[in-house]
């Protein structure tokens, strides 16, 4: 039997006090239940199988994989723009430090599993809906360093290289630094939850539907402000 594949093993592990399942889970499970929005700003696992099915049939809304704040906001932004100019990127190293409680986080083994995971898929998302460029199956290089250093506190510093294939085989590589305070998520939080009140009063029905109906519960539309869907 599953830990929490489905709403049945979910509510069964919740019944047995399973260890395993991780606080944040529970405080979407939580407000699931109660017919409250969830987003997930943080890095723990917390959309499993088991929760999002819950929320589908509650029609409760949900969404949210991590901020996208800072260094994955300019990855979209600028693969995006090397893309869609023709130019291919086939090489992304990503390097972090910071100080402060989410630092300390990000330096556990699978928290920082989910976050290589979301930043990839900024990448992957538009390297995989480019078929002139890339061949099915082909990815650039994509390294993601995150480094736990006390001294620097919220003060977080990224440092980005880009390397990509230009004309008659040769390399461009841009280098990027930054340093901002972490809390800059605080305003990307008070955006999401004005996004979310607004998604939850909209109801839209296509050419031919009866009725109308709410958005899906994957709120898909918060994407723009986190690292994805869920």
């Amino acid at each position: 039997m599953g830990l929490n594949d489905t709403m049945e093993n979910l509510f069964a592990s919740l019944g047995r006090n399973e260890p395993k399942i991780s606080r944040s889970t529970l405080y979407a499970l939580a407000c699931i239940m109660e017919n409250v929005p969830f987003i997930n700003g943080s890095l723990q696992n917390t959309f499993v199988l088991g929760l999002i099915d819950l929320a589908i049939k509650r029609n409760n809304l949900i969404g949210g994989d991590v901020f996208k704040s800072g260094q994955t906001k300019m990855k979209s932004v600028l693969v995006d723009f090397l893309v869609r100019a023709g130019i291919k990127p086939t090489s992304i190293v990503s390097y972090n430090h910071l100080g402060n409680n989410n630092g300390m986080n990000m330096s556990a083994s699978q928290t920082f599993r989910s976050m290589e995971i979301s930043k990839s898929n900024v990448v992957d998302d538009m390297v995989t809906n480019n078929a002139i460029l890339y061949e099915p199956g082909e990815h650039p290089d994509h390294v993601v360093v995150i480094k736990y250093v006390p001294y620097v506190g919220d003060s977080k510093r990224a440092m980005d290289e880009y390397t990509s294939e230009i004309f008659m085989g040769g390399q461009s590589t841009i280098v990027l630094h930054n340093t901002c305070k972490d809390s800059l998520a605080a305003p990307i939080l008070l955006d999401l939850i004005l996004l979310t009140k607004l998604s939850t009063r909209i109801q839209l029905k296509a050419e031919g539907e009866g009725k109308f109906h709410s958005f899906h519960p994957v709120a898909t539309i918060l994407c723009y402000l986190t690292k994805a869907p869920l």
